[in-house]
């Protein structure tokens, strides 16, 4: 008898176990989507503003420069794939961008250089050149150390956007941040960054916009 009952127990706890481990799985999951649902509503609320045709066809120029450890590099050829990211979405909201063989044509790498130490007088002579309505700056700032504790290289990344008109006037700015253990890939860092904000980033922008225009 007792062996039927040994027998009996480990068999109703053999059937069991497949039920709790699906019970913890889908509240894993659960817990994984929540946060993604939370930005995607978050980032469709702030496009609900009614002022699309007001920027419709209208002109915008991305910029994007790093700060790596002290040391800015505002070549905008070492930036195509965080560029191609935000272009993306800003042209989906209807605006016009410029590609980076236009911008580098016709604005000078001192003007750049010049935008990123906040010259305001740089800003409006770029805009000008390439008749745009707005300028959009993404400036990355990242830092990378030891981990003395756990003997690994980390990087903090940091990027700051900042939505100006041709006048110079600051219209929107927003940020987004990430730290990591990858190593030495800041670049590589920020993209996956970018990737994982920019549709939070050009939404508060255009929020931002359509708010400080006038329209609710």
């Amino acid at each position: 008898m007792k062996i039927f009952l040994l027998v009996l127990s480990s068999c109703l706890a053999f059937m069991g176990a497949p039920q709790a481990q699906t019970f913890k799985f889908s509240t894993a999951e659960n817990e994984d989507t929540a946060p993604k649902e939370a930005q995607q509503a978050k980032v469709a609320a702030m496009l609900q503003t009614p002022c699309r045709s007001k920027i419709k066809n209208q002109k915008i120029m991305v910029l994007i420069g790093e700060d790596h450890n002290g040391r800015v590099v505002t070549s905008q050829t070492s930036f195509s794939a965080h560029f191609d990211a935000i272009n993306a979405r800003l042209q989906t909201l209807g605006l016009r961008t410029f590609t980076q063989a236009q911008i580098k044509a016709q604005v000078a790498q001192a003007e750049i250089d010049a935008y990123f130490r906040n010259d305001p007088d740089a800003a409006i002579s770029a805009s000008r050149k390439m008749a745009a309505q707005y300028i959009l700056r993404g400036f990355i700032s990242t830092q990378a150390s030891r981990n003395a504790m756990i003997r690994v290289n980390q990087v903090n990344v940091r990027m700051n956007f900042t939505l100006t008109s041709a006048a110079g006037k600051a219209v929107s700015q927003t940020s987004a941040e990430s730290a990591s253990y990858a190593g030495q890939d800041t670049a590589g860092m920020a993209l996956t960054l970018i990737n994982e904000k920019a549709d939070e980033v050009v939404a508060t922008l255009y929020s931002d916009y359509c708010n400080q225009a006038g329209f609710k």
